[in-house]
């Protein structure tokens, strides 16, 4: 009776497996379900997003477990998987993989920049994750996939109010027909801002036109055109003076950067078809375009600025995959294609205290780098048995740089580089509702043109270029399971993971951070360990109460970084530090900053009535470093949220109305805080050198939208 009784339950574990297909893709976020995925994944659904009514992406993020995000000002930030980021100039690629419907998506300024009310999908895969993306997936991938098909017919429109001069109007219309259909969609978000200067505009329009071929194949077009202007002006020198002026209104400290003008392209076009009930062709093509201007090393005790910045680039490509599925293996091989253009130049409008008095009006840099890619991956996966399903990924980038320099031939250069990446894992389905899953994944970051030719040269610190420059690596060992369960009647999505994720040959300026020095170089400098645990918990969202936790642990280390100067200020001269002396301190066990301990999201909705739904939520973050030499640390907070909607439905209109209140208790909180060198040139560095942004304390929106 035994052997019957495992037999029948292993017959019920094989009908319920069924077909093995692969789904992964890099272009196309349709394939959605979990079962055999070996990796650590969140999903936020579209309809999730449009119910959140949030002002930026960040506020949904922090539901996902170790994922971490910067805010800048408005809808722009920048995303970190657990613990990996990059901040030592503020615009540095963030160590994720942004993909928008198929496009790699990199802005100038580091951050993702995405219309919220245009999103289909979110889905975050965390740990190395090159074998798929390629470049800059250290830490994992976020795949945003836009608003598409028939559902979208009809009209919507909404308006929206809130704290500090916040508004948005919205509008959209589409069509659905026997074979197309579509929609196009406008919309403005703009704010006066808490903080002085930060204010910003963001202008959309975007949309999407899906033609069916065949019964198995079809054409999507898809864009979208943005016009951003932003200032990121909102940090402060010090705790004494984010306690007396959190709103950043005293001239005397302006962020580096500011005064943003951004506009930005997205063009796609893809082919799908169905080969037969187990196989899919996809193959598409984009264009990314972003011109960004801006201001950058602000005069101290003015509102002037050194230099004008003018930054265009081009990323374009072709990508196409093919996946077949059966009963014991499926598999899909990829090639990626891309062919991407950066021009960057950077005029003196003011020369006051710039090393060298270079004239007004001349360039202090002229430059473009030309950046082709040649890669081809591939996944396999196969079952060894009804339980046990092993997946192989593979990925090899040929990636040529070329660099010219307008200004000095000396410095024109190119160089290619031919990385591998890979992961392996396993599924072990012990029952029907319960999954052990196991990988080992790798992710890398080539140096760019700026760390391998040019070097950087500002008013405060020179570093010198490394043509020897090695690609970083990471590599990340993973281990979880998915369960659902039933919690006193309430049937429960369980999934947790314990990681250890290595970074490998840390690019960085070898004196550290904003420090002149002849040997101040770029180089491999050190490495890295983050280890952790995440945990999601998700009840059913359809009953009267519901409820959502992510958790996560963090113990995120250097493990070697032996030669870190501090730069402390010895002489002052009409305001400004004329000399520096350094300190060289041994990182190797220190914390990395900016990366708490402890990190907790509980969301609780209730739904007293048909149409009606309240959530409040509860975010908190233990105490963490806000400088790699581990001498300031910042306290940790809590923060409570509290949303409100209400539908209605009259014939065929729905009317949506929503009340939102984030930080309930007006708690005041770092949202931001760093600090690498003595800024204040007292010849020390503590709390009063790091560079802080104040949170806005409590703030709320409202707002109504209609649906017919």
């Amino acid at each position: 009776m035994l052997c019957g009784a495992v037999l029948a339950s292993s017959n019920v574990l094989a009908d319920s497996l069924g077909v093995i297909h692969v789904e992964s893709t890099t272009i196309d976020d349709r394939f959605e379900q979990k079962r055999d995925e070996v990796s650590s994944i969140g999903v936020i659904g579209g309809d999730a997003v449009d119910a959140s009514h949030v002002e930026n992406i960040q506020q949904l993020l922090q539901s996902v477990p170790g994922v971490t995000t910067e805010v800048q000002g408005g809808d722009s930030l920048k995303i970190h998987i657990r613990g990996v980021e990059n901040q030592v100039y503020m615009g540095e690629k963030p160590g994720v993989a942004i993909v928008i419907d198929g496009v790699p998506v990199f802005e100038r300024t580091g951050r993702v920049n995405i219309d919220l009310d245009n999103i289909e999908s979110i889905k975050v895969i965390k740990g190395g994750a090159s074998y798929l993306f390629g470049d800059d997936a250290l830490s994992g991938a976020v795949i945003i996939t836009t608003k598409r098909g028939a559902k979208q017919a009809g009209y919507r429109l909404g308006a929206e109010a809130g704290a500090y001069g916040y508004k948005k109007g919205l509008a959209r219309a589409g069509f659905a027909g026997e074979k197309s259909n579509g929609h196009a969609q406008i919309s403005r978000r703009e704010a006066d801002g808490y903080h002085d200067d930060s204010a910003y505009r963001a202008d959309y329009a975007n949309g999407k036109l899906q033609y069916y071929l065949t019964d198995e194949s079809d054409l999507t077009f898809g864009f979208e055109n943005s016009h951003r202007l932003k200032n990121s002006h909102g940090t402060v020198r010090g705790v004494t003076a984010a306690a007396t002026d959190p709103e950043s209104k005293d001239p005397a400290y302006n962020d580096y950067a500011n005064r943003y003008n951004v506009r930005l392209g997205k063009y796609y076009l893809t082919y799908a078809r169905d080969t037969d009930a187990t196989s899919n062709l996809l193959v598409n093509g984009y264009f990314f375009a972003d011109h960004t201007r801006f201001s950058s090393s602000p005069i101290r005790g003015t509102d002037d600025y050194n230099y004008f910045n003018d930054y265009d680039q081009a990323q374009r490509g072709v990508k196409s995959e093919y996946r077949s599925g059966g009963e014991r293996a499926a598999w899909m091989a990829g090639l990626d294609m891309r062919d991407n253009l950066y021009d960057n130049r950077t005029t003196v409008v003011d020369n006051t205290g710039v090393f060298g008095s270079p004239a007004v009006g001349s360039d202090s840099s002229y430059n473009s780098t030309a950046e082709k890619v040649q890669a081809v991956y591939g996944e396999l996966k196969f079952r060894l048995s009804d339980p046990l399903t092993l997946t192989v990924n593979g990925r090899v980038d040929h990636i040529d740089l070329g660099y010219s320099d307008f200004l000095s031939a000396s410095k024109n250069g190119s160089k290619a580089f031919d990385v591998a990446s890979w992961r392996l894992g396993g599924n072990y389905a012990a029952r029907e509702n319960l999954d052990y899953y196991a990988n080992l994944s790798t992710g890398f970051r080539a140096p760019d043109a700026n760390q391998l030719f040019v070097g950087s040269n500002t008013p405060t610190s020179r570093v010198l270029a490394n043509p020897d420059l090695r690609p970083e690596h990471s590599l990340n060992m993973e281990l979880g399971l998915r369960a659902k369960m039933d919690w006193a009647g309430t049937p429960v999505d369980m999934d947790m993971s314990v990681f250890q994720l290595d970074r490998i040959n840390h690019i960085r300026a070898t004196a550290g951070q904003y420090t002149t020095g002849t040997d101040n170089i770029y180089d491999n400098v050190g490495d890295m360990r983050h280890r952790g645990l995440e945990l999601s918990l998700r009840s059913d969202p359809a009953r009267s109460w519901s409820w959502d936790m992510a958790y996560t642990y963090m113990d995120a280390i250097y493990t070697r970084y032996d030669n870190f100067h501090l730069r402390t200020c010895s002489t002052v001269v009409a305001g400004r530090c004329t000399v520096w002396s350094s300190t060289v301190y041994d990182n190797a066990g220190n914390n990395i900053p900016r990366v708490p301990d402890h990190r907790l999201n509980v969301i609780v909705t209730h739904r007293p009535a048909p149409g009606w739904s309240i959530s409040g939520e509860a975010s908190a973050i233990t105490s963490y470093y806000a400088d790699e030499t581990n001498l300031v640390k910042i306290s940790g907070h809590e923060v409570y949220n509290l949303l409100v909607n209400y539908d209605m439905r009259r014939g065929g209109v729905v009317w949506s109305f929503f009340g939102r209140i984030d930080n309930l208790l007006d708690k005041q909180y770092y949202t931001t805080a760093r600090g690498s060198s003595d800024g204040n040139y007292d010849g020390v560095f503590n709390a009063e050198d790091i560079s802080i942004t104040v949170n806005p304390g409590r703030v709320w929106t409202a707002g109504l939208e209609v649906k017919y």
